[in-house]
C-alpha cells in the first residue's frame, strides 16, 4: 500500500482507528452493556423463548461482533477507495 504523501497516510490511519474504535465501542456496550449491566431490565423481555438479557450475554454479543466485521470490510474497503489505496 502506498500513499501519495504522509498527509494522506496519516488521514488514512486516523479515519482507520477511528472506525475500529468506534465498532469496538459498540460491541463492548452489546456485550458488556446488555450481557451483564442491563441483564436484569433485559430479563423482562423474552425472545425466541429465552430471557433477553440471557439470549444476548450466550447468542447475541457473537452475532453482533459478526455483523460488526461485516460492516467494517464495507467501510474499509470505501477508506481505501477514499484514498486510492484499493485492490481490486
Amino acid at each position: 500500500m502506498s500513499f501519495e504523501s504522509n498527509e494522506k497516510a496519516e488521514g488514512y490511519w486516523r479515519e482507520n482507528l477511528r472506525l475500529v474504535l468506534g465498532l469496538l465501542v459498540i460491541w463492548a456496550a452489546v456485550s458488556f452493556g446488555c450481557g451483564i449491566l442491563l441483564v436484569d431490565v433485559l430479563n423482562e423481555i423474552h425472545f425466541m423463548g429465552f430471557k433477553l438479557g440471557f439470549w444476548f450475554a450466550q447468542q447475541g454479543s457473537m452475532y453482533v461482533f459478526v455483523a460488526l466485521i461485516f460492516v467494517y470490510v464495507a467501510k474499509a474497503n470505501a477508506l481505501d477507495k477514499k484514498y486510492g489505496v484499493h485492490e481490486d
